[in-house]
């Protein structure tokens, strides 16, 4: 995925890259031989089911966890090795990494002092994410959607050049859903990298630039998103289907009918509606039809999520149960 950023007029993120990353729990592979990139100034959709991996490979990103095998780098380095891990990557695992007496101010206060970051930039991400009327209420009070919000503000402290959010949309209202989108572009759009998580992809489908799904812990599918949703044809509407297939088929374009509508094997709108006016027929509808990403996903994550190297199918542990893999990393 090398496809340039969108709108960026400088790069300032750092690209990441995941080369032949697994992680065993016993037997069980949580993250099997996984490889892929993310590109800067990109917003990347890391998708998958329920367990397929994705934690755990975003926890091994920051060094949370020891890989097993292989490696897992932003912009070169392990997250141990980075110069300003706080300036470099802002993360957001999970909504409930506060103390739940603390308001939401002061709990970005707590880790702005940690870092070294100044009180003002508190402000700055409070307002940034939409919270400041609920700064100074307890967080353990806050709503699911206001979660999200106060555990993105922490991710932003730092102004990163990297942004790692896992289902940031959980919870959030369609008025939220479209606010993040718009948030998250204009941090692409200034060359930031951008890799979301997710297990929904109706729920990330406008957002994304580029795709990475995985299941079973494996890569099965990476691409850009344009790309991935291009054209499936010409989708058109008349008074008489059949009709319109014959006139087609002379013109050289094969269509069939499908529910109350035509699909017509070209891209050429044009042609489709020459065709429709030389036949005498009205168009009621006239439009590219798009390949369904949601069927796509679908198709390649049924029946996955049984893990090759464990037949009863058991779900692993979140993190190493001895404790011993956990490294403490700045998000």
């Amino acid at each position: 995925m090398t496809s340039p950023p969108r709108g960026a007029s400088s790069v300032r993120g750092q690209r990441l890259e995941f080369t032949n990353l697994s992680k065993h729990f016993g037997t069980f592979r949580a993250v099997d031989d996984l490889s892929f990139a993310v590109s800067p100034g990109r917003i990347t959709g890391f998708l998958g089911p329920n367990g397929a991996g994705k934690t755990t490979t975003l926890r091994m990103l920051l060094g949370l966890i020891r890989p097993t095998s292989g490696t897992a780098t932003i912009g070169g380095q392990a997250y141990a090795h980075l110069a300003d891990p706080t300036g470099t990557v802002g993360a957001a695992l999970e909504a409930t990494g506060f103390h739940p007496g603390r308001s939401g101010r002061n709990h970005l206060r707590t880790i702005s002092a940690a870092a070294g970051i100044p009180d003002t930039r508190v402000d700055e991400v409070l307002e940034q994410t939409g919270i400041p009327a609920a700064a100074d209420q307890r967080a353990g009070g806050y709503s699911m959607g206001m979660r999200q919000r106060l555990g993105l503000a922490a991710a932003l402290l730092g102004d990163p050049d990297v942004l790692i959010l896992d289902e940031p949309a959980n919870g959030l209202d369609p008025e939220g859903i479209r606010w993040l989108r718009g948030l998250l572009r204009h941090l692409a759009d200034e060359g930031r990298t951008v890799l979301i998580s997710s297990h929904m992809l109706s729920e990330v489908e406008q957002t994304i630039d580029d795709l990475v799904i995985i299941a079973n812990g494996r890569l099965v599918k990476e691409g850009v998103m344009a790309e991935l949703s291009g054209s499936g044809g010409t989708l058109v509407r008349t008074s008489d289907s059949e009709r319109l297939i014959g006139a087609l088929r002379i013109a050289d374009v094969t269509a069939t009918a499908q529910e109350d509508h035509v699909v017509a094997d070209t891209d050429d709108l044009r042609l489709v509606g020459d065709v429709a006016l030389r036949a005498g027929l009205p168009v009621w509808e006239l439009r590219t039809k798009r390949s369904d990403l949601e069927q796509l996903y679908f198709s390649l994550t049924e029946g996955t999520n049984r893990n090759l190297g464990d037949p009863a199918g058991s779900t692993p542990p979140p993190i190493d149960p001895t404790g011993a893999e956990q490294e403490g990393a700045n998000r």
